[in-house]
């Protein structure tokens, strides 16, 4: 029993810290991509290696596959709690004077660009923030209180240089 246990829950490890790993990578953390992967790889081998040594028992690949679907699901939770990155986030609003909601985001710490753009009912305003990935739940809920129909769509980016993004730590 103990065999199992330990196979799946080195499992649960390994696929926890490769999808850590992949959002390192696609980030360009590549110190810390490198760092985990050790890790990974290490706990791989060894759970790989308690299933390959006894292949005539069912069980430790049973183990092993929950293992693996329970990794990829604490992976994913884990991934999205800590919510590294930024995001570019494009919202279009239905009203015309959007006075208050753009100060109601610069007074929370967004930093906004206003482009006038026109749709099939006319004129709209579009609103292109940059926003740490942490933040984007804050910027739906103020948005949607100001206009609950507006249209928001949201992109991963890896800024460049310039512009303006609130970092929240005191100096």
């Amino acid at each position: 029993m103990s065999g199992y246990l330990f196979i799946f829950f080195a499992r649960v490890m390994d696929v926890t810290l490769s999808t850590m790993r992949t959002l390192m990578v696609v980030q360009s953390r590549k110190v810390q991509a490198a760092i985990i992967g050790f890790f990974e790889v290490i706990i791989y081998v060894t759970a790989l290696g308690k299933v390959v040594g006894s292949l005539d028992n069912p069980f430790n690949l049973l183990a092993y596959g929950l293992g693996f679907a329970c990794g990829t699901f604490i992976g994913i939770t884990v991934e999205n709690k800590i919510a590294l990155g930024n995001l570019g986030a494009q919202i279009i609003l239905r009203t015309a004077d959007n006075h208050g909601l753009i100060e109601t985001l610069r007074e929370n710490k967004f930093g906004i660009t206003v482009i006038e753009g026109h749709g099939i009912e006319g004129p709209r305003e579009i609103l292109n923030v940059a926003l740490n990935r942490k933040d984007l739940g804050k910027l739906k809920k103020l948005v949607y209180e100001y206009d609950e129909k507006a249209f928001i769509t949201v992109n991963s980016i890896s800024p460049v240089s310039g512009g303006y993004f609130y970092s929240g730590k005191k100096k």
